[in-house]
C-alpha cells in the first residue's frame, strides 16, 4: 500500500488501538491524541512504506513515537515527589472498563519502572497480545535476541511483583 492509497477510514478503523496503546504507554490523552495526529502524518509521508497490514503498521508508528516522547521526556523530566497516575479520559470510549482494569495501581507503577522500550513491548504483548515477531518489529529489535535471554522475558514480571508488594504494603 503506497501512500497515496491511505485514506481516512483506514486510520480511523484503527484509531482505538493506536489511541490506547499511546495513552497507556503515556499516561497522558493529550499526549496520546498528539502522537495520534503525528502517525497519521507519518503514514500519509511515507511514499516509500511497503504496508502489507495497516494495523501492524499503524501499530509500529504509534509505538515508535511513543518510544521517542518517552525518552525525550526522561531528558526533560522535573523531579516530582507524588505517584505518576495517568489523566482521566474526558470521554469514555468503548474500551473503558478494559482501560480501568489494566490501570490499577500496580500496573501503573511497574510502567513507571521500565523503560520506554521494556513499557512499550510490555504492553504490546500483555495487554494487547501481540505476537513476539510483531512486537519486534514495533519496536525496531531482533525478536532472536530477546528470546535468547531467559531472564528478559522475567524482568517485566519481577517488577510487577515488585510492585505489586509495594502497592499492598
Amino acid at each position: 500500500m503506497a501512500a497515496t492509497d491511505w485514506d481516512e477510514a483506514t486510520f480511523e478503523a484503527h484509531r482505538p488501538l493506536l489511541f490506547s496503546i499511546a495513552y497507556r504507554m503515556l499516561g497522558s490523552a493529550s499526549e496520546a491524541e498528539d502522537v495520534m495526529q503525528d502517525a497519521w502524518l507519518r503514514a500519509c509521508q511515507d511514499e516509500h512504506a511497503d504496508v502489507r497490514s495497516p494495523r501492524a503498521y499503524l501499530t509500529t508508528i504509534v509505538t515508535r513515537l511513543c518510544i521517542d516522547h518517552l525518552r525525550s521526556a526522561e531528558r526533560t523530566r522535573m523531579e516530582y515527589p507524588g505517584p505518576w497516575l495517568p489523566e482521566p479520559l474526558a470521554e469514555p470510549n468503548q474500551e473503558s472498563v478494559e482501560l480501568a482494569s489494566s490501570l490499577t495501581t500496580a500496573f501503573l507503577v511497574l510502567l513507571e519502572q521500565l523503560a520506554p522500550t521494556e513499557r512499550a513491548v510490555f504492553l504490546l504483548r500483555e495487554v494487547f497480545e501481540l505476537d513476539f515477531d510483531e512486537i519486534a518489529r514495533s519496536v525496531g529489535k531482533s525478536e532472536a535476541k530477546h528470546a535468547a535471554d531467559p531472564h528478559a522475558r522475567a524482568r517485566p514480571a519481577a517488577r510487577f511483583a515488585s510492585a505489586l508488594h509495594r502497592v499492598a504494603s
